[in-house]
């Protein structure tokens, strides 16, 4: 295990539902020490009453790290942070953006934009319970509230109850029509809402989310802002945060080549599978290491066609990195 280091805002991957477990941190951590990485949302009524190790279990290697908790009630949301504090967690972080309808249903995600005094409520009851950071994941409005003085009435309900960190998603969630595919690009986005939210709050630190799809986009973000959330380009070329330590960290190590990940993550495999654990099920989030590189379809495909076998193990990894020619440690910057 490598220094644990500090939360350091600059770049963070977003929380992707049935993405970010604990095996696709694992790996991206192979790729990047100082990016920020989140849980996948979990229900903080599940942790009080489910398998804690199965939804909040990682690997220590996978700090700093961050819990995203869902929910409304702010007795579960304060026993749940005080789990996941417990349990090692960097951050605790509130989804309020989610628009999903079956989390609607929940009470949590960005419905919640519609009671900033419920999301108040909740964040001062999870300060309370812990002495980690609590932050807020939000949109820049829904439908119905789509105005900025909505989303500054919000934001301003949720600072006084001690939140100094706001990750927004600069578009609106509609959450009647559009599913949580479209709801990702049909409301466009709009940068200047959430420039415009900094300029005014300069004591709170404002993190930007939508659209940024690789490493330049993120730095161009940091000179108005304070940090930047990377989403699906992050999980589907993961080498595009090769060189973010470098590049928006200000380290000097030299990030290891795709290979190089690639075989770093054979032990990990074995001890994952000695637990139990499908190796499809870790090497899943591989499949785009090698993207736009030589041989990448040829990767993919004979981990996609073999690795979900019975049985399989990490020799499928080391036979599909076979297939790839190696190309020293050249890194782009995304």
């Amino acid at each position: 295990m490598t220094e644990r280091l500090p939360i350091d805002r600059r770049l963070a991957v977003a929380p992707m539902m049935e993405w970010t477990d604990r095996h696709a941190r694992y790996f991206l951590r192979r790729i990047t020490r100082r990016t920020l990485l989140y849980t996948e949302m979990v229900a903080a009524a599940a942790i009080l009453r489910g398998d804690r190790e199965r939804l909040l279990g990682f690997d220590p290697n996978e700090w700093p790290l961050a819990l995203q908790l869902g929910g409304a009630d702010p007795s579960q949301l304060a026993e749940a942070a005080a789990i996941g504090a417990a349990m090692g967690y960097d951050e605790i972080n509130l989804n309020v953006g989610c628009p999903s309808e079956r989390v609607q249903n929940a009470r949590f995600g960005a419905c919640l934009m519609a009671e900033p005094e419920t999301v108040a409520r909740g964040v001062a009851a999870m300060r309370q319970a812990v002495n980690i950071p609590v932050t807020v994941k939000c949109r820049i409005g829904i439908d119905g509230r789509d105005s900025y003085e909505d989303l500054r009435h919000f934001v301003d309900t949720v600072a006084a109850a001690g939140c100094r960190v706001f990750i927004v998603h600069a578009r609106i969630a509609v959450l009647s029509g559009l599913s949580p595919k479209a709801n990702r690009e049909v409301p466009p986005l709009r940068y200047e809402i959430v420039h415009r939210l900094k300029a005014e709050r300069p004591d709170l630190t404002i993190i930007l989310n939508g659209g940024i799809t690789n490493l330049e986009m993120a730095r161009g973000a940091l000179e108005r802002l304070d940090g930047a959330m990377i989403g699906r380009s992050a999980y589907q070329d993961p080498f595009l945060l090769a060189d973010a330590d470098r590049l928006l960290f200000g380290e000097s190590w030299s990030p290891p080549s795709r290979h190089e990940v690639a075989r770093a993550m054979l032990p990990y495999i074995d001890a994952a599978r000695g637990r139990g654990t499908p190796f499809y099920a870790v090497v899943r989030h591989m499949l785009g290491l090698f993207s736009g590189q030589p041989g990448a379809r040829a990767f993919r495909r004979f981990i996609s066609e073999n690795g979900p076998r019975p049985g399989a193990g990490s020799d499928i990894l080391t036979q599909a990195i076979a297939l790839v020619p190696e190309q020293g440690a050249a890194v782009e910057a995304g």
